[in-house]
């Protein structure tokens, strides 16, 4: 399976230890490129972002829909394998449960999951959006395809942004979003699902307040099964990375490399 790689390598490197981004849902390595590959590689950091199968330039559209959790896991194997060394993993979302199953069977130097997931699955977040958008949940299911939960820019923003976030760079990347694949959806429902158990490495679990997604209790949830501590970054959502505010949750995310002494 060919990946692309997006990759920014800092002027001076500081760091031997690079860092691996991995996308969430409907979104690609695109979501990392705008504000955090550059301010990782300026704090010397070589930089990198893959686009999982069926998304960006990646080989794999085809088959997107039924791909796996497990096919996701493949990728971030495959894409570590082409960095120089073992690098930190950083997932967003569905990227961050990837990275939970990775390290079951995997060893890393380090990993942080921004707003994922928790091992128990993505059911709670199911049943909020069922509630709160039930004939946009319907559409999903019956179509087999999650684009209806983003047919809008306003669903966009529901899902992943804050309310003062501009309307022209929320239809700016809204326009970026694609397709996702719906078994990847049933599999962190229930059909596989992390066993943290298995789970040596160690991780720095963050969470948005302003998330509409993921409730700050899932992301505690999160933190206790791997035996660390959440916290709750103020002013963003879900798409953190991308908000007004990126910089504070990539500057909390530096801190806590340094502290690694990595």
């Amino acid at each position: 399976m060919k990946l692309e790689i997006i990759s920014r390598h800092p002027v001076e490197s500081r760091h031997a230890t690079p860092l691996l981004f991995i996308h969430g849902m409907l979104h690609g390595a695109w979501c990392w490129d705008v504000h955090f590959l550059d301010y990782f590689a300026q704090q010397g950091f070589a930089a990198h972002a893959v686009n999982l199968r069926g998304h960006g330039n990646s080989e794999g559209r085809a088959g997107l829909r039924w791909t796996r959790i497990a096919d996701y896991v493949d990728d971030v194997a495959q894409a570590v394998l082409q960095l120089p060394r073992p690098p930190i993993l950083i997932g967003h979302s569905m990227g961050g449960f990837i990275i939970q199953n990775y390290l079951e069977d995997h060893d890393a130097p380090g990993a942080v999951l921004l707003s994922s997931p928790p091992p128990s699955g993505l059911l709670g977040a199911l049943v909020r959006i069922a509630r709160r958008r039930p004939l946009v949940f319907a559409r999903a299911n019956l179509t087999l395809s999650l684009l209806p939960m983003i047919a809008t820019p306003g669903l966009a923003r529901e899902a992943f942004f804050s309310a003062d976030l501009p309307d022209e760079e929320l239809l700016g990347y809204w326009r970026l979003m694609q397709d996702e694949s719906y078994r990847a959806l049933l599999d962190m429902v229930a059909l596989d699902l992390p066993r943290p158990v298995k789970v040596k490495t160690r991780l720095l679990v963050l969470g948005a307040a302003r998330d509409h997604m993921l409730a700050p209790s899932e992301i505690e949830a999160t933190a206790r099964a791997y035996h660390t501590r959440s916290e709750i970054i103020p002013d963003v959502a879900h798409d953190s990375m991308l908000e007004a505010r990126w910089g504070t949750v990539a500057e909390r995310i530096v801190a806590w490399l340094r502290e690694r002494t990595l």
